[in-house]
Order: C-alpha cells, then structure tokens, then sequence
C-alpha cells in the first residue's frame, strides 16, 4: 500500500496551494498595485550620461622626474570616481549654467559611477557622470558641464604642478658653476627642464572627456514596469508567507498524513466525503452504497486485517479524539462490510449517552445494553438482526448485520455501568459468538465511558474528520491510549474531498486491490463452513 507519508514534496505542496492559494492572488494584487501606485505619483525625471577617460601613463610621469603624478596618486587613494566627487565641481558647475542651480541642487542630482579599465593602451578607468532632472535639456547640460569643469579642473592642477616642478629645476640649475652644469648630475637636470617646459607646452592632461551627454529623449524613473513586477514578486512572496504561516497556526488536522504523524500509526483507509453516508436510515441498508464509498469500507476493512496478519482481532473500538468525527458513520459501515463479506458481525453501541443508532437505524425502541448491564435482559433477548438484502432469492437467506443498541434504561452515571464485570463477561461472550465485534463509543476525550473497555479490545480504530480534528486533541488522545495501553491498530481519514474532477483520493481508489479480495474469499469460506 502506498501510504500518504510517501507522497513526493511536489503534491504536498499541490495540496497546500488547492487548500489556501486563494490568499495568494490578493497580496499579489494589492503588492503590485501599490508599486503602480507608488510609481504614478513619482516625479518625472530624465538622466543624461557623460563619460570620462583617466589616463595612466607612466613614461610622461617619470618625464617629469616623479613616480607619478597628482592627478594619479589621489586617484590611486581615493578611485577615479571619488575624485570627480571632490573639489568645488559642483559649485563651479551651478554657476556656469546659471538658471537658479546651486551647488546643492547640482550635487543632488548627479551619480558617479566607475565602469572599469578600457582596452585602450595609455587608459585606465572609464568614470560616468549621470544628471537626473525633471528636465532632459537641463539633465544633458549638467552632465556635460560638470565634466567639462573637472577637465578643466585637473589641466590647471597639472600647469600648476609642472610649472613649479621646472622653477625647483631651474632654480636647481642656477645653483650650479658652469663646471658642475657640464657633470652627469647637470646635463640630468638640464635635460629635465627640458622635458617639463615641453609637456607644459603639450597642456597634458591625465583625464579627458570622452563621450559628451545627449539629451534624453524618455524618462529614466520612474520605472512602471519594472516596479510592478518587483511588487509582484513580492506580493507572491508575502502570499506565500501567509499560506505557510496560516497552515502552521491551523489547530486543524488537515490530510491524511498529519493523521500518521500524529498517531504514530499507519493509515487503515479514507472515508470519501458523501452524502449517501451523511444521513443513513434503515430503508437505505437494502441498497448499495456508490461505488467509491462501498469500496472504500470494503478496502478499510481488508486492509485493518491484512496490516495485522498475526493478531486476531475480534472485538474493535472504534473511536474518535472529539464528538462529531463520524465513529458512528465509520462503525455502521464497517460492521455492513464484514457482514457482506460473511462474517457474523455485531454492531454494538457503547454511546450511553447519545444512543442514536438506534434512531438512525430504525430500530424501535427497547431494551438494549444498558438493559443487560442491569440484568433486566439477555445479550440474546435484546440483540437485533438486520437483514442487508432487499429481498431474498431462491430461499437463500442474505447477509445479516446484528446490533446492540445502547437500550432504554438510564443511568446517572453510564461509567460505572460499563465497568462493571457484566460488562467484561458481555464482551467475552460477544468475542466467542461473533467474527468480529465492532463497538462504537464516543470519545475518550470528552467522557470516561470508554476508559474501563480500552483494555478489554483487542484493538482501537480511530476516526478523523479531515479539516474538523485538532492537532492538540489528537495527541492528547495519542497519549491516553498510550497510558492505557490500548493497541492502536490505525486511524481512518472521514469525510476526505475528491481531488480534481470526479478522481477521488488515492486512499480510497484502489478498488482493484489483491488483498482484499484474498480476505474476502477467506472470510466466504469461514461462513461456508459454519454453515
């Protein structure tokens, strides 16, 4: 049997999205209509791009008698780009263009970006200056003009720096005699000055502007499109985080493999949801149930005997961790299933409180269990046959359910009544009569009823109504039937809702299953025998 604990990751997650995607799409939608929003009450602003070129030769430097230049040693300290930030560009800039920029509004509105070095020999870095304004002539003006004033910037740094490195040389020169001009450390020195007046003369520059900016010709913020996918994005991602945050705080047991995970135990079958077994009477017993829901307690019942070969399990509770989960559903059904196959079933109702099987079954009302646990009447004198055939063939006699019902006679406290060592003896006698003895009892969790007959089964059902059961009942139950030491022999999923059109679950589907028809015929032979 494929349990739902083998499920792959991929269908529980399939599962999860079917129960609780519908809080998805809202925080998709709110998320990416407030990006749109967002976006639309943005400023219009256009961003022109200039570009600069800082050089890095070394032979003109070492020309000038130093390892390197200003221009390059700030920028080997602060980066290309954190040059063309510093000095009083901005203001220069502001007041060139005129049209009531300030230097703060010029700063405000610009970007320095270094793109990296060029393949160009001589060139080391490329430095973007970006201007964003509600303008696009104004943005292309700002740009260009504030790398224009940083060219300009660094040419008068470098005349400054030559002309006074060839007045220290000159100055140098004069200090000698014509004697030392004419010695090695003269002709040097000489040869130096040369150099500086011939890159004075040359104007170099160690940065140049080389791609001046266009006016834009659309806006570069704000950016609908891509706000809105970004909001997308993350409204999937806080829908998601809800789902996963709703689930986990659920108290609700919600699929069949939480049921195995909560019990420590393997999952006996799954009840479908269905209106045919919500509201049963006795006219209905004659008729077949649908198929699906026929198969599934035919399918429950081989596999609670095929999961324990070894065990003979002739009388079973079946019970449930909270009122309302189905036990008496799940109990009917399951006793008509051993029935048909030819077991001699009974159907006993423990509920002393409730006592509604009799009710749904349309048995008249009597004596029944209570009656015999006060010695008022016999387990023969009150047990009842239901004949599961709507009409006999050929003289053959058709499959017979026998029922216990709870009785008339009332109790102030039913406990002390099931204690009682009638019913122990009861319990035998039905064990020694009957296949299989399925007892319906209301939940432990709710009254003590079923506490003095956990010991006396040979083993517990439990029923789970899908989306109804809470996780903290659950293990709590878990608990009692552990300090009793009740054998758990598996729990039965109630009221599981088709997956997709027409396909029910997995659990309850495989009608074709080898095992059941083995026990089946099995159980034929046994009535076969007795016969």
């Amino acid at each position: 049997m494929e349990r739902s604990s083998d499920r792959p990751n991929f269908e529980r997650g399939v599962d999860l999205l079917r129960r609780r995607g519908l809080w998805i799409l809202p925080c998709f939608v709110l998320a990416a209509g407030a990006a749109y929003a967002y976006s639309k009450h943005q400023t219009i602003k256009y961003t022109a791009t200039a570009s600069l070129i800082f050089k890095s030769d070394q032979l003109t430097q070492q020309l000038a008698g130093l390892p390197t230049n200003i221009t390059s040693a700030q920028a080997e300290q602060n980066g290309d780009a954190k040059l063309v930030q510093l000095g009083n560009t901005a203001a220069t800039t502001a007041a060139r263009l005129g049209q009531g920029l300030t230097d703060q509004k010029v700063s405000e509105s610009l970007s320095v970006a270094q793109q990296g070095e060029t393949d160009v020999i001589g060139e080391s870095s490329v430095v973007d200056v970006s201007a964003s304004v509600t303008s696009p002539a104004l943005a292309a003006e700002i740009a260009n003009t504030y790398a224009e004033q940083f060219v300009e910037g660094q040419q008068k740094a470098n005349d400054l720096y030559f002309t006074a490195a060839l007045a220290t040389v000159n100055k140098q020169l004069a200090a000698l005699s014509p004697k030392q001009r004419l010695a090695p450390s003269g002709v040097v020195l000489e040869e130096r000055a040369q150099e500086l007046k011939l890159l004075a003369a040359l104007q170099y520059g160690s940065v140049q502007l080389s791609r001046r900016a266009t006016t834009p010709t659309s806006p570069s913020s704000p950016k609908t499109l891509r706000n809105v996918l970004i909001g997308g994005v993350m409204g999937l991602l806080i829908g998601l985080g809800l789902v996963l945050l709703l689930e986990h705080l659920d108290p609700r047991v919600r699929d069949s493999e939480e049921l195995e995970r909560l019990y420590h135990t393997p999952l006996l079958g799954a009840v479908p949801e269905s209106a045919s077994l919500s509201q049963f009477k006795r006219d209905a017993l004659a008729l077949a149930l649908p198929a699906t829901e026929a198969e599934a307690f035919n399918m429950l019942l081989a596999r609670l005997r095929s999961f324990h070969p070894h065990r003979d399990l002739r009388t079973i509770l079946v019970t449930s961790a909270a009122p309302g989960e189905g036990t008496t559903t799940i109990s009917l059904y399951l006793a008509i299933a051993a029935a048909r196959s030819g077991s001699r079933t009974l159907l006993l109702d423990l509920d002393l409180r409730r006592r509604i099987l009799a009710s749904r079954l349309g048995i008249p009302v009597g004596p029944g269990l209570t009656d015999v646990l006060t010695d008022v009447a016999s387990v023969e004198d009150v047990t009842r046959s239901i004949d599961l055939t709507a009409s006999t063939r050929n003289g053959i006699v058709g499959p017979t359910l026998h029922v216990l019902a709870a009785g008339t006679e009332k109790s102030s406290s039913p406990v002390e009544l099931i204690k009682t060592s009638t019913m122990e003896r009861l319990l035998e006698t039905t064990r020694s009569t009957y296949d299989l003895v399925i007892v319906d009892t209301p939940s432990p969790m709710a009254v003590s009823d079923v506490f003095p007959v956990l010991r006396l089964a040979d083993g517990v059902v439990i029923v789970s109504r899908i989306g109804h059961d809470r996780k903290d009942m659950a293990e709590r139950l878990r608990e009692v039937l552990d300090r009793s030491g009740s054998p758990l022999l598996g729990v039965v999923a109630n009221c599981v809702k088709s997956i997709g059109r027409g396909v029910p679950s997995r659990d309850y589907l495989d009608v074709r299953n080898p095992a059941l028809d083995g026990v089946l015929s099995t159980d034929e032979q046994r009535s076969t025998t007795r016969t």
